[in-house]
């Protein structure tokens, strides 16, 4: 085992790979965060990358190497697993078409550079997340060189997500303005819920009954949130306190073929009273 130094744009990295369901558990590789949670605080891991690249995944990485070295995009795209996932509130990525026009946002100069120049010694297999490019930039759910995710970031994917927040800021209720960037959008049975990250690495929960718009006033802001993960997996939850109540917000990212995307439980004085199942927003 060795350490490695891991933000956790890898529970995005996760989130991407939860579109591939097979009939028991969804399937995830390393954000993360690309849904980023994509977009959560740092958390240190150890993950062991002591298993050496050779074989037919030596020759997949270097296949896919001579690919950036061309610099070509329909070659590129060829080598992507489609819906690529960018931090939220960035877009995904649908298909090859959609890559194509957005090419220069993920792949600029650097991290075209990075990929065609990168060494076999530069590539680690992570148990089951996949096979990752140095600390995580890029990763490969199997060993057939198709790229599962991208957790670096572009000036222009920075600026374009700066835009979105603000665009966002916009049609919220002005007691929501102060945050650092958004996490989740939620809709339950009962509730829309968003959930956005303040500066000090709190979280914000503010909740809405079903059907209204961001621009009324929530019947509920808490902004007390911590966020603990649940082993390496990329499950976590943000627990909020209200006086006697507790809300605990689950995100799901491992779990069997019908679990939710959401869990919403809440606690009065240690006590479950309520507890809804729910599903993320994705705009």
């Amino acid at each position: 085992m060795r350490k490695l130094h891991l933000t956790v744009l890898i529970a995005g990295v996760l989130l991407s790979s939860c579109n591939q369901k097979d009939s028991t558990t969804k399937s995830t590789t390393s954000n993360a965060v690309t849904e980023t949670v994509q977009d959560l605080s740092e958390q240190e891991t150890q993950v062991d990358s002591s298993d050496k690249i050779e074989g037919a995944q030596s020759d997949s990485i270097k296949s896919l190497i001579a690919i950036f070295k061309t610099g070509n995009s329909d070659k590129i795209a060829s080598k992507i697993n489609f819906p690529l996932k960018r931090q939220y509130p960035i877009p995904s990525i649908k298909n090859k078409e959609e890559f194509k026009k957005r090419f220069n946002q993920v792949f600029d100069k650097t991290l075209l550079n990075k990929i065609a120049n990168s060494t076999i010694d530069q590539w680690s297999e992570v148990g089951w997340r996949g096979t990752m490019l140095d600390n995580g930039i890029v990763w490969m759910a199997n060993s057939d060189g198709m790229i599962s995710s991208i957790t670096y970031q572009s000036d222009i994917e920075k600026e374009l997500m700066q835009n979105l927040i603000a665009k966002d800021k916009q049609i919220l209720h002005a007691s929501l303005l102060k945050f650092e960037r958004p996490t989740y959008k939620i809709e339950t049975p009962k509730y829309h819920i968003r959930i956005d990250e303040l500066a000090d690495s709190k979280y914000r929960y503010a909740s809405w009954k079903k059907g209204e718009k961001e621009n009324a006033e929530p019947s509920l802001i808490l902004d007390n949130g911590v966020l603990v993960f649940d082993g390496s997996g990329g499950n976590h939850v943000i627990t909020f306190t209200n006086k006697e109540y507790t809300y605990k917000v689950y995100r799901n990212i491992i779990g069997e073929k019908n679990t939710p995307d959401i869990t919403l439980e809440i606690e009065k004085d240690g006590k479950n009273i309520a507890k809804e199942n729910g599903q993320l927003i994705k705009e």
